[in-house]
């Protein structure tokens, strides 16, 4: 790869003085003089002068871009170097090189500083929660607060554990696109990003032995490929229970790795359909008795949704040691979206696609969704 692009650095080259078309005064004299193997002997010697000093201002140029892309194999440009003729790096050689940084580092990993393939866009996030996530007060905040305040510690001892809970469509697997397409430059096509479809990934229990090896291999590969990585369980609550037990020792406390440069960092969401009935229940109880939406705390929900977890026949997330031995730091309650909230998704997803709708239009995708209190 390096190759062509030294070649192309040539193309991007500016004109050097008393090169063809910029003759000067010399140009103008030897013009005057004649011809006769004098002039053709001078003319061959600054021809191989001007290619010396193309090739080495194109190296000088070659030396500069690859420091910018690869500091660490950059060697330090000595004071005292000779230069070409007339070697200066001027606005337009800059120029020249942030375009081809720029287009480079459009398909490569490079970046000026750090991994580049982690952005932490926390300004982006909070506008995307607030704008594009509609009636999830309770996530919104919970969200933003702890995924923020875990990356921001400067040697975290355990993995972010989040626990999603809440009926199909209140925007759990919403969240967690937002979250990486703001933690992650390539989203969730970002090589520090594995998504398991419990369904999908592992369906078949008698497998469930292939299934541990697999899934604690690509959890190992993947933090060692990233020193910041995401983890999203769709599903959740159908995951085996051997599943979940392999999964806790990446969840327990571990001791800080003073050796590495850079501290791991690792979140895990769960994201599950457990809940969302004593969810939708506390919800519209509370309506009942006169409270509004926005004044829903965590107080009123996170009990009963870990006592419902808890005494859930239906799934073994609940008794799995994720939960009994609390390594799963948060267990975020998504509310039953109102009528009012579904006409803003479907508003937003026409403006996503740039249709033109009307009010009617919103009204009628908004009555085939169910909506709850």
């Amino acid at each position: 790869m390096r190759r062509p692009l030294w070649l192309l650095l040539l193309l991007l080259l500016p004109p050097l003085a008393g090169t063809w078309g910029d003759r000067g005064p010399a140009g103008a004299r030897e013009a005057d003089e004649g011809g006769g193997p004098g002039r053709a002997w001078r003319a061959f010697q600054g021809l191989q002068e001007r290619l010396r000093a193309a090739g080495t201002l194109s190296r000088r140029y070659w030396v500069l871009f690859s420091c910018r892309l690869w500091p660490e194999t950059c060697e330090q440009d000595e004071e005292g170097a000779p230069r070409p003729l007339g070697w200066s790096l001027p606005l337009l050689g800059q120029q020249y090189l942030d375009i081809l940084t720029t287009w480079y580092c459009s398909f490569r990993n490079c970046c000026n500083g750090g991994d580049c393939r982690i952005s932490n866009n926390f300004p982006g996030l909070v506008s995307d929660l607030s704008v594009r996530l509609h009636g999830q007060h309770l996530a919104q905040e919970l969200v933003l607060g702890t995924v923020k305040g875990y990356l921001e510690l400067p040697r975290p001892d355990k993995a972010l554990a989040l626990s999603f809970h809440g009926w199909s469509g209140t925007g759990k697997n919403f969240v967690a696109r937002l979250l990486a397409e703001n933690l992650y430059r390539d989203g969730l096509q970002s090589e520090c990003i594995q998504v398991f479809i419990t369904m999908l990934h592992f369906p078949h229990p008698k497998s469930v032995d292939l299934y541990k090896k697999r899934l604690t291999d690509q959890v190992r590969k993947t933090q060692a490929r990233c020193h910041q990585t995401l983890f999203i369980f769709d599903e959740a609550e159908k995951l085996h229970p051997e599943l979940l037990e392999a999964l806790g020792p990446h969840l327990e406390r571990q001791a800080p790795d003073n050796g590495r440069a850079e501290s791991r960092r690792t979140i895990f969401l769960f994201l599950s359909n457990l809940g969302g009935n004593i969810i939708s229940e506390v919800v519209l109880n509370l309506l009942k008795a006169g409270r509004a939406r926005e004044e829903i705390t965590m107080e009123h929900l996170e009990p009963r949704l870990q006592a419902e977890m808890v005494a859930s026949t239906e799934s073994d997330f609940g008794h799995s040691r994720l939960v009994k031995e609390n390594l799963i730091d948060f267990f975020v309650p998504f509310l039953p979206l109102e009528y009012r909230h579904v006409r803003l998704c479907a508003r937003d997803a026409f403006l996503s696609q740039e249709l033109l709708y009307t009010e009617e239009a919103l009204d009628e995708v908004a009555k085939m969704m169910v909506s709850g209190p």
